[in-house]
């Protein structure tokens, strides 16, 4: 007859305990980060591209259709040579070209990092309430119209 097998204190060693999840291997955390990747990956090419080949030539990336047909500048002209400014490391003259581009791109440059860290965990992206979206809908709105008022114009669309 044979003893009973009893659990001794080096069986399972290295194995993970009740609860424990197993080491993940690597390539699983490659799949998990493959989406804030390649957003950064497609992000940094276009920034590259608008940093090596200037917007500040006319129509040398299109037209804004708002401004050809009705003289207005919409909440995101001037977003390219923000970014190009950015880009070359001026601020100021970021600021000149679109002053909303500036306060939002910081933004959302935190909002992927938190994205990137939270997905290299195994977690969901952040979690934005959803009044969010229209709270951005609403400044666009807003910076639109003030950016368009003859005494705000100055100030806001100073590259026109």
């Amino acid at each position: 007859m044979t003893a009973p097998a009893t659990a001794t204190a080096d069986q399972g060693a290295g194995a993970p305990g009740p609860g424990a999840s197993p080491a993940e291997p690597v390539p699983a955390m490659w799949h998990r980060l493959r989406a804030p990747l390649v957003t950064a990956g497609t992000v940094g090419a276009g920034t590259l591209l608008v940093a090596l080949r200037s917007p500040h030539a006319p129509n040398s990336y299109g037209f804004c259709p708002l401004l050809v047909l009705t003289g207005w500048a919409c909440p995101l002209c001037g977003g390219l040579r923000g970014t190009y400014e950015l880009a070359h490391l001026d601020l100021a003259g970021a600021w000149a070209m679109n002053p909303l581009w500036v306060l939002l791109a910081p933004a959302l440059v935190v909002l992927w990092g938190v994205w990137a860290l939270r997905r290299a965990r195994g977690l969901d992206g952040p979690r934005l309430p959803s009044w969010t979206a229209w709270s951005l809908l609403g400044l666009l709105v807003v910076f639109g119209v003030l950016r368009n008022l003859p005494p705000l114009a100055p100030y806001l669309t100073s590259w026109l």
